[in-house]
């Protein structure tokens, strides 16, 4: 029986498509979708760390963003990120200019230093101030639009604001693919891999991993740690606004931690079945019975 599709949005799969150097024509498909440089650049990629994935079914082990090193030196680094977190904005910043800081070692010149790019896919909206799916910035006067440098560029793609008509863009193909979570979407995108050597490749080993055992054990036990870590921060924002309301710290809160942190279940229960991950999970990471999340 045809098992289902595992979501590329879990960082686990997006990583074993585009991280993997037997896939790199893959890859190279996807940053031309994205990316405005030469197109020499993309004749050796090569990625870095491509063997650190979760090996155990903790789903704890590995770097599961995709570091890769262009023909000329640009580096290029790609994560996909599921839900918002605070201060998430100033740590793209702060890993982008560290990858310039990667460069340098004493007593070498700055004009050795490559172009670095990160690539932020979020599952969510990341910037309020219009709705386009793919902003990029880079150093410039807001005033005149002059450009200081490209030596940083940040790259935001938000899976949220993709719309539903095909705007003929290979990133609006890519992201389409991205967002693919049930079988009965793979038609269209069987459509769109038609005429698109790298797409079809790449819903090829989608299909191949969705059908290996180990393999969804590795991403479903990635899924279950990412969602054993909200867990315990629910748990730890939980005890303290308790802690806080012992102490009389916490005023006009009428509707109660319980009640809040219920939400909070139900939310978490209703994304993951969205996603078609089993009851017996959700029942498990939430605290809420089969019956329940059956409802949702």
């Amino acid at each position: 029986m045809t098992k289902s599709i595992l979501p590329v949005k879990n960082d686990y799969v997006f990583k074993r498509i585009f991280g993997d150097v037997n896939n790199t024509d893959i890859l190279a498909g996807f940053l031309k979708s994205v990316l405005d440089i030469p197109e020499d650049e993309y004749e050796h990629l090569e990625i870095s760390d491509p063997y650190l994935l979760p090996d155990k079914k903790d789903g704890k082990a590995g770097v599961l963003d995709v570091k890769v090193y262009t023909t000329h030196g640009k580096v290029i680094d790609i994560e996909i990120q599921v839900e918002d977190k605070i201060g998430f904005k100033e740590r793209i910043v702060s890993y982008t200019s560290r990858m310039i800081n990667n460069q340098l070692v004493r007593g070498t010149d700055y004009t050795i230093i490559e172009k670095v790019i990160s690539i932020v896919i979020a599952d969510f909206v990341l910037i309020d101030e219009n709705d386009e799916y793919h902003n990029k910035f880079v150093f410039h006067d807001p005033k005149t639009g002059t450009t200081f440098t490209d030596i940083i560029e940040i790259n935001t793609l938000e899976l949220g604001k993709l719309p539903d008509e095909n705007d003929l863009s290979d990133l609006w193909d890519w992201m389409k693919f991205i967002c693919v979570k049930e079988e009965d979407a793979m038609a269209e995108l069987d459509k769109i891999a038609e005429r698109n050597p790298q797409i079809k490749k790449a819903v090829g080993v989608l299909r191949q991993l969705s059908e290996d055992e180990r393999e969804r054990e590795l991403a479903w036990a990635r899924e279950r740690a990412i969602m054993d870590k909200r867990a315990e921060m629910m748990f730890a924002e939980a005890k303290g606004e308790a802690r806080g309301k012992a102490e009389g710290k916490v005023e006009g809160k009428a509707e109660g931690i319980a009640e809040g942190e219920i939400r909070k279940a139900l939310e978490t229960a209703r994304n993951m079945k969205d996603k078609g991950y089993p009851i017996s999970d959700i029942a498990e990471i939430t605290g809420l019975s089969v019956e329940e999340i059956e409802k949702l």
